[in-house]
């Protein structure tokens, strides 16, 4: 189960990953919501999150010191506060939040649009050239 962590979660998040589920119940601990996924069985979503993705585990590689989940995704929760009017998903009003060593930022600042890195640029317009005197056209 990957559910998304906003800025109004962000302080459970980072309790959650900091304290072990043998010595605590983080649902209690944070007030959150355990609610039924739409597909699988094995673990519940958290409510207050606006996106929840179901996944089931299909390959785990050891890479050292850590292991590698390969999943597929079988289901999507999506809170209709994040669908505008014409049924797209804008992840924008979320308050998304991620971790990058050490440190938790907010997510939400547009650095481009899909495909942008390799749009071609519109032509320049060519300045408008002066005609000469004579009334003739220059040769080229």
């Amino acid at each position: 189960m990957v559910n998304l962590t906003t800025r109004r979660l962000q302080r459970a998040c980072d309790w959650c990953g900091v304290r072990s589920g043998r010595d605590y119940d983080k649902w209690a601990e944070c007030c959150l919501t355990p609610a039924p996924a739409a597909k699988l069985e094995l673990a519940p979503v958290i409510a207050e999150s606006p996106v929840n993705i179901e996944c089931k585990v299909t390959e785990v590689k050891e890479l050292g010191s850590h292991h590698m989940f390969l999943a597929s995704v079988e289901a999507v929760q999506v809170d209709e506060s994040l669908v505008d009017a014409r049924g797209r998903l804008d992840l924008a009003r979320a308050g998304l939040t991620a971790y990058s060593h050490g440190e938790y930022f907010e997510l939400g600042q547009r650095l481009g649009t899909f495909g942008y890195s390799v749009r071609k640029k519109p032509a320049a317009k060519k300045p408008a050239g002066k005609k000469p005197a004579s009334g003739k056209r220059p040769r080229r």
